[in-house]
């Protein structure tokens, strides 16, 4: 027979699937946990916001099915105040905000010079990858006019409010935050740029992230007002460019990083996409022409770390919110971000941001 101390560990440390990265008994969620004579287990819960995921009771009722017949749980919702206080505590573990000196997230811009190279779903199948391999990630969708990561990522939640701090819904485990959530689906944003610098202000200073290992962001093709407010927002962002085999689009994509290099983000490295198809006879098919991504990375002198295959069930997945590792487990297209995830997370900041500082 269990002690309560013994059912009260094991509901304390499951993750929250809402503050990812933090266990629900770290977050100070768990009120009491008793177990009845019917055998079942009583489980109080205090929340900071109302309809918990149906993922907290699954993981709930598979911590504790060990030890009884089942679990009754009571989640009530805390009050206005309370949650408030309880915000303000977690603000103050999380250390400081993103993109201001001391915080531990490194950012990754995903970018491009064109659209229709496949940024935004090496964007959100990066961040699952990232998240697969145990780090902490957000993503935010960048491209204010034409987002899309919520809908790749199966996400049709709104996110949550806590005074003034949002709390951007998780999908796979990735915290994400866009346009996609404010704009109705016959709505068009036809904004200019100071509601554009706005409205990145918020995604990045207003949504709390918490203490990310990474934070992607999808960044708009070209070089205009939001990358101009990104690269303000985030100095120490890294560049990662995103581009085809085709000559075509290496030209293009070279545009975001020379921008990247004029606002003094360190680019470290080139992906292609769309590399090639393979067919029901193994065989490579390159449709898209071949030596883009690499010609790209010699001009610049970084490294193309993925190439990656142009296989359909991505693109379905993508359409019904599946990433690669769910829509095509034990592909190339797998296997190639598993490459680029290694390779990320291997490109460490550079120490020096500032070309002012100098040692002569």
């Amino acid at each position: 027979m269990p002690s309560n101390d013994e059912l009260f560990e094991a509901v304390a440390s499951i993750e929250s699937p809402l503050f990812v990265g933090r266990t629900i008994g770290e977050l100070g969620f768990v009120r009491g946990v008793e177990k009845k004579v019917s055998g079942k287990v009583k489980v109080d819960l205090l929340l900071p916001v109302p309809n918990p995921p149906e993922k907290l009771n699954e993981s709930l009722r598979e911590a504790l099915q060990p030890f009884g017949r089942g679990a009754d749980i009571n989640a009530e919702v805390m009050d206005e105040k309370q949650a408030l206080d309880w915000m303000n505590g977690l603000k103050e573990k999380a250390g400081p905000p993103m993109g201001e000196p001391g915080s531990r997230t490194r950012v990754v811009a995903i970018s491009s010079g064109k659209g229709g190279v496949g940024k935004s779903s090496i964007s959100s199948n990066l961040a699952v990858a990232l998240r697969r391999s145990g780090h902490t990630v957000g993503i935010v969708d960048g491209d204010i006019w034409g987002f899309s990561i919520p809908a790749m990522l199966g996400i049709d939640t709104p996110p949550s409010m806590i005074g003034e701090m949002i709390v951007p819904p998780v999908a796979y485990g990735v915290k994400v935050m866009s346009m996609d959530y404010f704009v109705g689906e016959d709505k068009a944003v036809i904004w200019r740029g100071p509601m554009l610098h706005k409205a990145i202000e918020q995604f990045l200073k207003d949504v709390f992230w918490d203490n990310l290992d990474f934070l992607i962001v999808d960044m708009p093709p070209g070089t205009g007002d939001i990358a101009i407010s990104m690269a303000q927002f985030l100095p120490r962002a890294q560049a990662l460019i995103v581009t085809t085999p085709q000559p075509t689009a290496q030209r293009v994509a070279r545009r975001a990083a020379l921008m990247a290099a004029e606002v003094d983000q360190q680019v470290i490295g080139i992906v292609e996409n769309m590399s090639w198809f393979t067919g029901d006879d193994g065989k490579r098919y390159e449709l898209f022409g071949a030596g883009g991504g690499k010609a790209l990375a010699e001009e610049l002198g970084v490294d193309l770390m993925a190439q990656i295959p142009l296989l359909p069930a991505m693109g379905r997945g993508a359409d019904i919110g599946h990433p690669a590792a769910v829509a095509a487990p034990g592909s190339e297209v797998e296997e190639a971000l598993d490459r680029l995830v290694t390779a990320v997370i291997e490109k460490r900041p550079r120490i020096r941001t500032n070309p002012a500082l100098v040692i002569n």
